[in-house]
């Protein structure tokens, strides 16, 4: 574990993770063809998701509007990701087969069961999404593993990515953060690699940029600004099964390998040069494309059973999933102890009005 952290953590490398996400398809045999592209494009990592999807949304969650393409018509942000979900056993034979292939298999849990199948798995580094940053009980259970933690920053100010930080400098977690804008895809304009330096400045950890855009020429242009960590959306060509609502805007094959070239050559030329095109203020700020897919992709508490009229709200009764329409997860602790003002049904949004 030490090894690979050090590679993720040295300011002379940039640590390449092929994010393979879901576009398997939700197919083992797919999954392992990607494992060989990341392999063949020499990138550090390949990384998938992990989750249950009828533990990250509930049934009223919407999709956001780039998913709406994907699947059949009326299809629901649960019905989707139920299609797209990956098995334990799925995740074993992927675990072996990337040691076998000698590439890093990092993954993203969404949940706290797929936070310990992948530390039992052996995960080595966790990664958390921009969506889950709010989401504190799955932060600090994250924390309590003692192993590193990337951080992706998305949909987020500096106060709200402060908070998310002080739970694992609290925990002594050693984590990196990376410049992310959770659009999908994200636009040019959208791009501001100064906010790298902001964040370094402010937290004083190494930062990295989770690349959205079309095309690799964002992701080359961080690497003069010294992001320690590239993550970049990749597929392999369409075997005619339903498509992720991620295939669209990632790389493939070959561009995964020149993407990865051609960080290696920009390695070597960095020395000294201090902005990009993509420089602007280096103000982190949330894209107007961001605040609409927040409420997608960010959680709220919701009822984990039916919450009779006059129960006192415990943890037990209370479920964290998508949308992100209701009550924070971060204010949890606002609601427990105190009695519900009307019935609420299994999988609804708590809100604040309901309770007492």
């Amino acid at each position: 574990m030490v090894e690979a952290w050090s590679r993720v953590t040295d300011s002379a490398y940039t640590f390449i993770i092929a994010e393979a996400g879901v576009n398997h398809n939700g197919s083992l045999e797919r999954a392992r063809r990607m494992v060989d592209a990341a392999v063949k494009a020499k990138a550090d990592a390949i990384k998938f998701q992990t989750f249950k999807a009828s533990h990250l949304v509930s049934a009223q969650a919407p999709k956001a509007e780039y998913q709406q393409s994907s699947g059949e018509q009326g299809e629901s942000q649960l019905d989707m990701l139920r299609r797209l979900e990956l098995r334990e056993e799925g995740h074993r034979a992927l675990f072996d087969y990337c040691q076998e292939k000698n590439i890093m298999f990092l993954s993203t849990a969404f949940d706290k069961e797929s936070v310990d199948f992948l530390d039992a798995l052996g995960v080595e580094i966790f990664k958390v999404p921009s969506g889950e940053l709010r989401n504190r009980i799955l932060l600090e259970h994250i924390a309590r593993k003692n192993k590193p933690v990337i951080l992706s920053t998305g949909m987020e100010m500096l106060g709200q990515i402060e908070e998310a930080v002080d739970i694992f400098r609290q925990a002594d977690t050693e984590f990196v953060l990376l410049y992310c804008v959770s659009c999908y895809p994200a636009g040019e304009g959208q791009i501001d690699l100064k906010v790298i330096e902001t964040l370094k400045e402010k937290f004083a950890v190494p930062v990295g940029f989770s690349d959205h855009t079309v095309g690799i020429k964002v992701a080359l242009a961080s690497v003069l600004k010294e992001a320690c960590v590239i993550e970049k959306h990749f597929t392999i060509p369409d075997d005619g099964t339903v498509l992720s609502p991620d295939h669209d805007f990632s790389l493939r094959p070959g561009e995964l390998e020149e993407l990865v070239a051609g960080i290696r050559e920009a390695e070597k030329m960095r020395t000294g040069v201090t902005s990009t095109a993509y420089d602007k203020t280096g103000e982190k700020v949330i894209s107007a494309g961001e605040k609409k897919i927040a409420d997608v992709v960010r959680k709220s508490l919701v009822a984990a059973r039916d919450i009779n009229r006059g129960e006192t709200l415990c943890e037990k009764m209370i479920a964290v999933k998508r949308p992100g329409t209701g009550l924070s997860p971060k204010d949890i602790f606002g609601v427990i102890n105190k009695k519900a003002r009307v019935m609420i049904p299994k999988d609804t949004l708590i809100l604040q009005e309901m309770v007492e």
